[in-house]
């Protein structure tokens, strides 16, 4: 064989590997969007996905620039936003808000218990409302950083020019299909929650804070949890609201690897809770299946 040949088969062998990988990607790639799509057609609604490999920079996408309802997942945001104040020097994490009977919204299954003169810190109205979605402590947190309003200045700031919160819990589950209030896209959601656990928008300290919360979460065990492998570990905060919307924002980080972010929203769906969180469990399942199968 001359050096021509050589080189030629060479180059052949190359080119016949990367068409081969890059089958293998978009094959891996479609199959979390072909998941997300049969999810739709199982469910009767309209669902978004925006997800981000941060090991390899892959991302899916499936109407990742449409508007949801936020729903709980907004008490991320929230918490985020007292722990920037924390860092400015403009809020103790340990400060006490007391409260009565009557500041009390549906469903408050720890802040019920501290109704009177001990009250609850910053700190435990945290983990409460990332721990259970205790509706009560995200309204004493959005008080404590000037509400709703405050906490849509909070993301403009850090760049999201997307997410708004205009109302209270537990208005803000209204979730009318084509109200832009209190929602999100998928892609701004992953944005942010990249820049508040994976940058450095917080200090070391109050990432780590809002990590542990969000590993914490007591409510999440039937969506992406359910779904990826049992050594992943997983910081999630779910949400539910009216019209069929539920959702879930993660970060999930497999074993001795970079995490992946994701946001997932549905809506406009009849479909029972049960098989909502079905779906979202399947659609984690299989990108676990096309992260470990791309190592």
């Amino acid at each position: 064989m001359d050096v021509r040949q050589h080189k030629a088969s060479f180059f052949s062998v190359v080119i016949t590997f990367l068409c081969l990988t890059l089958s293998l990607n978009a094959n891996a790639t479609d199959s979390v969007l072909e998941a997300v799509t049969n999810a739709e057609t199982e469910l009767g609604a309209r669902i978004g996905l925006a997800a981000h490999d941060l090991e390899t920079g892959r991302r899916w996408e499936h109407k990742s620039n449409e508007r949801f309802p936020l729903s709980s997942t907004f008490k991320t945001l929230a918490c985020a936003n007292v722990l920037q104040r924390v860092d400015l020097g403009k809020e103790r994490i340990d400060r006490v808000v007391r409260f009565s009977e009557s500041n009390l919204v549906t469903y408050s299954p720890v802040t019920e218990k501290h109704v009177g003169k001990k009250g609850m810190s910053l700190a435990e109205l945290c983990q409460a409302t990332l721990s259970t979605s205790d509706n009560s402590a995200a309204n004493f947190i959005l008080q404590a950083i000037g509400g709703p309003k405050a906490l849509t200045k909070f993301l403009r700031s850090i760049g999201d020019d997307t997410t708004r919160l205009d109302r209270w819990e537990t208005e803000l589950n209204e979730a009318v299909p084509g109200d832009k209030r209190d929602t999100t896209t998928p892609i701004a959601m992953v944005t942010t929650l990249e820049k508040l656990l994976i940058d450095e928008t917080l200090s070391i300290k109050s990432r780590q804070q809002l990590e542990s919360w969000l590993k914490g979460n007591e409510v999440g065990d039937a969506l992406f949890r359910k779904g990826v492998p049992s050594d992943w570990i997983v910081a999630d905060r779910t949400g539910a609201g009216g019209y069929g919307s539920r959702a879930i924002t993660a970060v999930m980080w497999p074993p001795n690897r970079k995490p992946i972010v994701a946001a997932l929203y549905i809506t406009e769906t009849d479909a029972s809770f049960e098989e909502r969180n079905a779906v979202i469990a399947k659609i984690g399942e299989q990108i676990a299946k096309t992260v470990l199968m791309g190592e």
